[in-house]
C-alpha cells in the first residue's frame, strides 16, 4: 500500500517534469488518484462488518434464508430488489422504492434510512461512520 507521503513525492516529481511530458504527468496523476480510491474501497473488512452487524443489526435482522424477524432476513440482500422478501410486511415507501440493493444503495440507506425511505418501520438512525458502513456493507455482500 502506498503511503500519502510517497504519493505526494511522486506527484511533485511528475509535476516538475518538462512540458513535453504533460500527457505522461496527467496519466500518472490519474493513476495515483484511481489507486487511492481503489485502495479505500478494498480496505472494507467483512469481519469487522460482522461485528457491527451483530451489535447493531442482528437484534432485528437474521442472516439465514427465510428467517424474518422484526426486519426481513438479510441473507442475499445484495442483488435483491428492495421490498421483495416473501412473508415480510414492508411499508408503502419501501415497496415502491424500485431499486436493487447493491453496495452504493446499501451505503446510502444505512447512512440515513429515513432519508431514502421516509415511512420505513426501521427504528435505526443510521451508521454515520463511513469506514464502519463500508465494513458492514462488505459483510452483507458475503451473505449468499
Amino acid at each position: 500500500m502506498m503511503t500519502m507521503e510517497k504519493t505526494q513525492r511522486i506527484i511533485e516529481v511528475v509535476v516538475k517534469g518538462s512540458p513535453e511530458n504533460c500527457r505522461m504527468r496527467r496519466t500518472v496523476i490519474a493513476g495515483l488518484l484511481l489507486a487511492g480510491s481503489t485502495t479505500a474501497a478494498l480496505a472494507a473488512d467483512p469481519a469487522a462488518g460482522e461485528k457491527i452487524f451483530n451489535a447493531q443489526c442482528g437484534i432485528c435482522h437474521a442472516v439465514a434464508a427465510g428467517e424474518n424477524r422484526v426486519g426481513p432476513t438479510l441473507f442475499g440482500v445484495v442483488a435483491r430488489p428492495a421490498g421483495s422478501v416473501p412473508g415480510f410486511n414492508y411499508t408503502a415507501d419501501h415497496k415502491k422504492l424500485g431499486i436493487t440493493w447493491d453496495a452504493a444503495n446499501l451505503d446510502k440507506y444505512l447512512a440515513n434510512p429515513r432519508a431514502m425511505v421516509p415511512d420505513t418501520s426501521m427504528v435505526y438512525a443510521g451508521l454515520k461512520n463511513d469506514a464502519e458502513r463500508a465494513d458492514l456493507v462488505a459483510y452483507l455482500e458475503t451473505l449468499h
